[in-house]
């Protein structure tokens, strides 16, 4: 599954997500185990201890995609 977002794409599969960020060569990558949620701030948070980064999506939709998608629980 692929969910487009204002600063690029999330590229979602069922243990994994990869985000593709727009104007730039970064791509992060996270199993899906290491994810976060926090639905209040539209916030997707890897964390696999040294490794940590954050994406905020433009809404609770695209936010909802991804929980749906990778079966994660919400904080």
């Amino acid at each position: 599954m692929v969910i487009d977002f204002s600063t690029g794409k999330l590229i979602l599969s069922v243990n994994d997500i990869h985000v593709k960020l727009n104007q730039s060569t970064v791509s992060l990558y996270a199993m899906a185990e290491d994810l976060k949620v926090f639905q209040d701030a539209l916030m997707l948070v890897a964390d696999a201890g040294a490794v940590c980064w954050s994406i905020k999506l433009d809404d609770s939709q695209q936010l909802e995609q991804v929980i749906n998608q990778l079966g994660l629980a919400t904080q």
